[in-house]
């Protein structure tokens, strides 16, 4: 329950709360792209979701209608 002197039930103000959700956001999308980044840079090295004849496929995935 928030306290009867109107703070909320974290105890922070309404400018601190603004301050970390503006950093917890800025937090997330930078490391949502990087990730992003690293995956595609991994699909580039090493493409996971396709199959050209020219490379073996695992015996994992041979069963699946698109590994074929």
């Amino acid at each position: 329950m928030a306290s009867q002197d109107g703070g909320s039930m974290t105890g922070l103000t309404s400018g601190e709360a603004r301050e970390f959700h503006r950093i917890f956001m800025k937090s997330t999308i930078a490391f949502t792209g990087w990730a992003f980044g690293a995956h595609v840079l991994v699909h580039l090295w090493r493409p996971w979701f396709y199959n050209d004849g020219s490379q073996q496929v695992s015996s994992l995935l041979s069963n699946l209608p698109f590994f074929g």
